[in-house]
């Protein structure tokens, strides 16, 4: 008739009010959609999560040189790296008042890194487990506008006194490290290490992909 309007109504809502009116056939076949449809919603979550958790395993493109950081039970290479106050921070002055550890993200590869964000974010949620320790993360990329990358990837976070947000323009550190991940849209090989107060590395761990990192427990059982 003109004028009137149909409504639409969902196939939840169809196959809800089917079953409600018990139709034997129509429940059956209903319900048989609704299951299909509730499973497909499940596979298509579970497949989502899958491929997050592999692009964070995945080795991506190769450097023209493969990592080769200083090795457990070697002094590590002082290094002297500002942080976003224009501040400096050495490794020797954090040395004099504890152990160090440290992380070294990918900081800018042409976007703010994700796994990073949660490295980063874990090591903060638990910052009473390193309450005793300098805590130093360094966040490499082009000098140019790596000050504004590097406030962009801080934002609203809040670190202790005890934590050290410091940039490596150009990857001097990187470099002088053997970290420099040299590949498109690379950085640096992202790497965890502890140290003693002598400087000796007691626990080291590199990896060639943008996951699998050290975790804060891993870290605190290194600890000197």
């Amino acid at each position: 008739m003109a004028g009137i309007r149909k409504q639409r109504t969902s196939p939840f809502r169809s196959t809800f009010f089917a079953i409600q009116q018990g139709h034997p056939m129509q429940t059956r076949r209903s319900t048989l959609g609704l299951f299909l449809m509730l499973s497909f919603t499940a596979l298509s979550a579970v497949a989502f999560s899958a491929t997050a958790q592999a692009q964070g395993r995945r080795k991506a493109a190769p450097g023209k040189e493969p990592p080769h950081p200083p090795k457990v039970g070697e002094v590590a290479p002082d290094f002297e790296l500002m942080n976003l106050e224009g501040e400096a921070v050495s490794l020797e002055s954090l040395t004099e008042k504890s152990p160090v550890v440290m992380l070294v993200l990918r900081g800018w590869p042409g976007k703010q890194c994700p796994m990073c964000s949660r490295q980063v974010g874990e090591f903060l949620s638990k910052k009473a487990a390193l309450k005793d320790v300098q805590v130093v993360m360094i966040y490499p990329g082009p000098a140019e506008l790596l000050e504004l990358h590097a406030e962009e990837f801080q934002g609203n976070k809040t670190f202790p006194s005890n934590y050290h947000f410091v940039l490596d323009p150009d990857y001097k550190f990187t470099n002088a490290w053997g970290l420099r991940w040299d590949a498109p849209r690379e950085t640096a090989y992202p790497s965890t290490f502890v140290l003693d107060q002598d400087k000796k590395i007691v626990f080291g761990k590199t990896v060639i992909s943008h996951g699998d990192r050290a975790d804060v427990a891993t870290v605190v059982a290194k600890l000197p």
